[in-house]
């Protein structure tokens, strides 16, 4: 699981470096106004391209045919290790709907803003997790009510 949020987090370390120009969003600008907007939307495009090259690398690995490892204990290792490439390309399949779904809150010019509260989000979250639709207080309050729901 670690690997996976480490594997999610490098590639969006790359698509802020693809983006490595003079803009940095920052708080002495109006809040989710054209130049954040733009920062962002080009870092969420920048982060879906970057995924979906990184699944057809693994598309063409899984072209390329069958697992033919001559050692049982080294066919099984390597099945493991596509088992966890798979569910990390599921993951990412999940990541790309969530940043679709950025993409169109920022057309209907709701991006930045929590869909809880309507509050602001707030710039350092945003671009730690540009996919973020809850403050910080929102989402610890819904994964509070989620824990207090399993635990019955």
């Amino acid at each position: 699981m670690a690997t996976v949020l480490a594997d999610e987090i490098d590639v969006l370390a790359k698509a802020k470096r693809a983006l490595s120009g003079d803009y940095l969003p920052g708080d002495d600008e109006p809040y989710m106004g054209e130049q954040q907007l733009e920062y962002f939307r080009r870092l969420l495009l920048e982060w879906k391209r970057s995924i979906l090259a990184s699944s057809a690398d693994t598309l063409q690995l899984l072209q390329d045919g069958p697992i033919r490892e001559p050692d049982l204990n080294d066919r099984a290792s390597s099945e493991t290790d596509w088992g966890i490439e798979l569910r990390t390309r599921d993951r990412q399949r999940k990541l790309i709907a969530k940043i679709d779904s950025a993409l169109r809150r920022i057309d209907e010019g709701e991006y930045g803003f929590c869909e809880v509260s309507g509050e602001p989000i707030g710039l350092g979250r945003l671009i730690a997790r540009p996919v973020a639709t809850m403050t910080v207080e929102a989402q610890q309050a819904h994964e509070k009510r989620e824990k207090v729901s399993r635990d019955n």
